[in-house]
Order: structure tokens, then C-alpha cells, then sequence
């Protein structure tokens, strides 16, 4: 499909607008594509995993489009965050707002934190406050800093709270790392500020955050407030488990009393599934993400020795809710 798979996300908002002008089931409609349809898919589908010609991939580095589809999500997801909160001014059942908040929450994940993701990691600023912009919207700022400071320094250690240990839970999983990722970011915004508190981003960003939630409650009231808190909980859940499986079981080796090895695409789990693919900006070719962490979504390779999950991100995360299960998966495929 070329450079049309990537409109693919905008399906997630669509169904989101769907939901919420609708009731019961209806109000679903973006979880039963992330977590039902999805699934079903990839398992239809075989994986790829072709790599681009370094010619083509310079030429959709330089494409427009593949940058213009990564901004489009920074008004998307604004509006339907709004729509959400005018949503719930309205008499509904409990069923419905649940799933109006859900289907939001899903935006939070996929178009939020994911999109904030690939975009923090660009180098011009413009970028890097559209992701922060994003991350706003889901309540987890704290993650720019701990992720391009922190989670890529630190992966595949015990100093990396986002790197799930072998044998850990998922669920016990999301209690240490969005607790200690939140730690250590505030340690990285008093480092790289020196001190400085009104240099230190963490200030800003709680700041913010706090701000929004004030705005939010005068103007839409305690079930608004609700309803954001618990779309912007939902995408940190949905950003965790996909933490989880990225780099479940994997561990980097000491050089010395100081120093890793180097990260390598060993060190993260891959997954060439075209769907999740497609609707993750390649999130899940995650092994070359970590090894060269600057490259653009539309560039990232396959790798051989990379460990590769058995479905998608979307399939995995369903699996990674029953441990048995999962480790029985995938623990034979770590060497």
C-alpha cells in the first residue's frame, strides 16, 4: 500500500467520533479494532521482512508526506480530546461514558504518546514541541525526558525502569515503571537544569498539567475530569504493556564494573506484523529503533538477531495479561 498504510491510524479517531455520538457496544468501537480486529489480522497476514534500498529510503526520508502524517495527529488528537469532555455533559448510562473514555484512551496511547514518541526524537524543535503537545494531552510529559535521556541510555539494565525483568508480571510491571520512570525523570530535569528550578522542564510540564486539569474541572466539571484522567490512565497503560514486550527478558552484559556493552538490535524484541506496523509508525521494529535511535520511522530495518515476537504488538499486549502464557511464548525464543 505504499505510503497509504500510514493514514491507517486515522481510522482510530474516526471510530473514536463514531463512539462518541453513540451508545452501548457503539461506544467501543476504537478498543474492538485495537484489541480485536487488529489481532485477527495479523494473523492472516504474513510478516515482512523486507528492507528498503538505501536510494528509496532517502527518498521518503525526504518526502513531506511522512512528516505532514506524524503532525496531523497534534490537531486530531486535540479535538477529540475536547469532544470527549463535551461528551460527558450529556445524560448517559455508565456502559457508554466507559466506553467513550476508553476509545479516547486509545487515541492517548496510539495518536498520543506513541506519535509524541517518534516525534521527540527528531531533532528540530518544532517537532519536539508537537510531542509535547501530545503528551499533555494523555498526562505524561515526564516521558520526553525519560525516555530520550534515560530509557535509551539505561535499556536492557537494572537502572531502566522500562525494561521489564524475567519472569516480572506485566501487571507489577506498570506499577515500577511508571512510578520510577516518573522518578527518574525528575533526576534528569534537576540534572540537566543544574539545579536551576525554573530551567528544570519537570517544573513546567507539572506546571501545565495542573493547569489543564484546573481548566478541565471548571469548565466541564468532576465527570469531565474523570473522563480525562481516565483516557490519559489508559494510554499510560497501553504505553507500558508495549514497554513490557519491548524488551522483556533482555539484558545487556558489563564491560567492566562500569560500563554495558553498546546497545544492539539484540536488545529489544521485533516484530515485522504489517498492520501493527503500519498503525504504529513502525513502533514495532524496535530492535533498529534502539540500535540507531535517530533514524526516521520510514527507515527502520529488520534484523536477523533481533528476537522476534510471535504477533503483533496489538496480540501481544492481550497475551502479556495472562504471564503463563506469555512466558511460555516467548521465553524459548530468548538465546
Amino acid at each position: 500500500m505504499g505510503r497509504l498504510k500510514y493514514l491507517f491510524v486515522f481510522t482510530l479517531p474516526a471510530l473514536a467520533f463514531i463512539s462518541f455520538q453513540s451508545t452501548g457496544w457503539k461506544a467501543y468501537l476504537p478498543v474492538l479494532e485495537a484489541f480485536a480486529l487488529i489481532p485477527l489480522l495479523e494473523l492472516l497476514f504474513t510478516p515482512d521482512v523486507t528492507n528498503l534500498s538505501s536510494k528509496r529510503k532517502e527518498t521518503m526520508v525526504s518526502d513531506a508526506f511522512y512528516k505532514f502524517v506524524l503532525r496531523l495527529c497534534v490537531p486530531i488528537q486535540l479535538v477529540m480530546g475536547y469532544m470527549l469532555l463535551v461528551q460527558t455533559q450529556g445524560e448517559m448510562d455508565t456502559t457508554t461514558l466507559v466506553g467513550r473514555i476508553l476509545s479516547y484512551g486509545m487515541l492517548c496511547g496510539v495518536m498520543g504518546i506513541n506519535v509524541a514518541h517518534e516525534l521527540g526524537h527528531k531533532r528540530n524543535k518544532m517537532d519536539q514541541f508537537f510531542a509535547k503537545v501530545l503528551l499533555t494531552t494523555t498526562l505524561y510529559t515526564h516521558f520526553f525526558l525519560e525516555h530520550n535521556y534515560g530509557h535509551h541510555k539505561h535499556v536492557g539494565t537494572k537502572e531502566d525502569p522500562s525494561t521489564a525483568r524475567r519472569g516480572e508480571w506485566v501487571y507489577l510491571f506498570w506499577f515500577r515503571s511508571i512510578v520510577f520512570a516518573y522518578l527518574s525523570a525528575w533526576r534528569i530535569g534537576i540534572s540537566r537544569s543544574k539545579g536551576n528550578i525554573l530551567k528544570n522542564e519537570m517544573v513546567w510540564y507539572t506546571i501545565v498539567q495542573i493547569a489543564l486539569l484546573l481548566l478541565i474541572f471548571t469548565t466541564f466539571g468532576t465527570i469531565g475530569l474523570i473522563a480525562f484522567i481516565g483516557a490519559s490512565v489508559t494510554g499510560w497503560i497501553m504505553l507500558e504493556t508495549v514497554q513490557y514486550i519491548e524488551h522483556y527478558g533482555l539484558a545487556r552484559e558489563k564491560v567492566n564494573e562500569h560500563r554495558y556493552e553498546d546497545v544492539n538490535p539484540s536488545h529489544s524484541w521485533n516484530s515485522n506484523h504489517q498492520i501493527g506496523r503500519a498503525i504504529l509508525f513502525e513502533l514495532s521494529r524496535h530492535s533498529d529503533h534502539h540500535y540507531l535511535p535517530h533514524k526516521d520511522y520510514v527507515e527502520l530495518d529488520h534484523h536477523d538477531n533481533s528476537p522476534q515476537l510471535p504477533t503483533g504488538y496489538p496480540g501481544m499486549m492481550l497475551i502479556s495479561l495472562i504471564p503463563p502464557l506469555y512466558f511460555h511464548l516467548v521465553h524459548k525464543r530468548i538465546s
